[in-house]
């Protein structure tokens, strides 16, 4: 999608791709707020990650997890004590995209107040 006063990377297949793939891994809810929750915490255990994430299972914190590990988002160390203890935390990288996305929040509570009018004046339009 061109986007006009924006440097267009699109001669570079590589970069597109990986854009691409980034969005499409991180513009989930579930990556969301398991950074966001990381990027306020420092390093968590799974069990407190879960407790911090509502609504998240153990079966899609596991995966988001692996995920976010696999793109370089966050590390995992595991200490050798029993039971065994896991905790993740936020790399570099991790940090950078928490920051990017951290403008999305910031807009949204700029905007809070205009969306939720523009909300009520559509639902009451269509209402019957």
């Amino acid at each position: 999608m061109e986007n006009p006063g924006h440097t267009s990377y699109a001669d570079d297949p590589k970069i597109d791709a990986l854009v691409n793939e980034t969005i499409g891994r991180v513009a989930d809810k579930w990556t969301l707020l398991v950074l966001e929750a990381l990027e306020e915490a420092g390093a968590r255990r799974f069990s407190d990650l879960g407790r911090s994430v509502p609504g998240i299972s153990q079966k899609m914190l596991t995966q988001t997890l692996r995920q976010m590990e696999r793109e370089g988002l966050v590390s995992r160390e595991v200490f050798a004590e029993v039971p065994p203890r896991v905790e993740y935390r936020l790399t570099d990288l991790g940090h950078e995209l928490g920051e990017a996305f951290c403008g999305v929040w910031q807009w949204a509570e700029r905007n809070l107040a205009r969306i939720e009018a523009a909300r009520a004046d559509y639902d009451a339009r269509k209402a019957p």
